[in-house]
Parts: C-alpha cells; structure tokens; sequence
C-alpha cells in the first residue's frame, strides 16, 4: 500500500514533463509569471492539446528548450515538428491560423 501511495503522489509531478509518444499534440508551455496564455489553443482542430506549467518542475524547461513562456510546440509521436515563441513581452504573436495551417501541413504529409 505504502508503494503505490507513493507512486500516485509522484505520478502528477511525472505526467507534468511528459508529452505523448503517439499522435500529433500541440503543447502550450507556460509559467503564471507571465500572465499570458495561448486563448485559441482549445479551438485547434486535429490535434490533442496539453498545457504545461513548467513552473511546477523546473526539468521541463530545459528538456523542451523553452527560452521564452508561452511556447507552443507540436509534436508528432514524441518529436518536435512546429514551434512558436512568445515574443521579449511574452506575447504570442502566432495567429490561430497560423498554427492550424502548420497542423494541417503535418497531416498532409501522411498522405
């Protein structure tokens, strides 16, 4: 019992630096301090989407290559294919459509 108590107690800080292996994801990384969040990345389509504080474990940060908060990177199956960057005021400057194109550019590469 003691064993799996701590398993469920360092699963959440684990799931945090974790992006899926399978799929095409777009994650947005951010931290509270920035007072900016992506406001489209829920309107998306064909992709997952997953936001990580990377406040919470100071690892995430430089696994992902994060200079600048917020982030959005696209994965596919666990590689990095698309990234945009906040500008030096932590603003996004990458419209919805912008992203989406880049999406839609990766699944067409499927076929």
């Amino acid at each position: 019992m003691k064993k799996l108590l701590s398993v469920l107690l360092f699963l959440p800080l684990f799931s945090l630096a974790q992006v899926p292996s399978e799929g095409l994801i777009t994650v947005e990384f951010n931290a509270p301090f920035s007072n900016t969040k992506c406001e489209y990345l829920d309107e998306l389509n064909d992709c997952d989407k997953l936001r990580i504080d990377i406040s919470k474990d100071p690892k995430v940060g430089p696994k992902y290559k994060i200079a600048v908060v917020p982030t959005l990177i696209i994965f596919k199956d666990g590689e990095e294919v698309g990234r945009f960057q906040a500008n030096i005021m932590m603003q996004l400057e990458a419209t919805r459509e912008e992203v989406q194109e880049k999406i839609d550019e990766i699944l067409m590469e499927d076929f």
